[in-house]
């Protein structure tokens, strides 16, 4: 499975080809490197944020066992990977959306969003799930603009996640 859109920002500019293709083995350690500056960025956008990411997010090897067993796609602009996305099948039609990350120079440019439009469109899902993190307002904006809401909260791993569901 895989994609291609133009986006343009602003539109007076030529239209920016992003591509959204199954990560491989390969991609792995840029996928890891993308994913490192994209969570990162959270320690500057939020006060009081350590630096830090999900589990396995700055592992090689762990990105290495999410391409052989999950849906991982690479998001591509000119050749280099800019994002990742990371969806689980819960079956009968329930998919989570474990990860959706963006290197910080593509953020406002719209790529999320497309991004999200690729993965709802390329699964036939009755429901979706994710999390965020609490203090993460920004994402929460972000996924209640495609419809997820809110349906609890949990600690983990020393953070408190925000369950959505759509």
């Amino acid at each position: 499975m895989g994609s291609t859109i133009a986006l343009c920002f602003p539109c007076e500019e030529p239209a920016m080809q992003i591509t959204f293709e199954r990560a491989t083995a390969a991609d792995a350690e840029a996928l890891v490197n993308v994913q490192i500056a994209a969570f990162h960025e959270d320690a500057r956008l939020y006060p009081g944020v350590e630096i830090g990411g999900p589990p396995g997010y700055d592992s090689v090897e762990s990105t290495l066992q999410k391409i052989a067993e999950d849906d991982f796609y690479k998001i591509v602009y000119e050749e280099q990977i800019i994002g990742g996305i990371v969806v689980f099948d819960e079956g009968q039609g329930h998919f989570h959306l474990d990860l959706i990350y963006l290197a910080p120079d593509y953020h406002g440019r719209g790529i999320g969003t497309r991004a999200m439009e690729f993965i709802e469109r390329s699964y036939p899902a009755t429901k979706w799930s994710l999390d965020t993190p609490g203090y993460a307002t920004r994402n929460h904006h972000f996924y209640e603009k495609f419809g997820y809401v809110k349906v609890g909260e949990e600690a983990r791993d020393g953070i408190i996640l925000i369950a959505y569901e759509k």
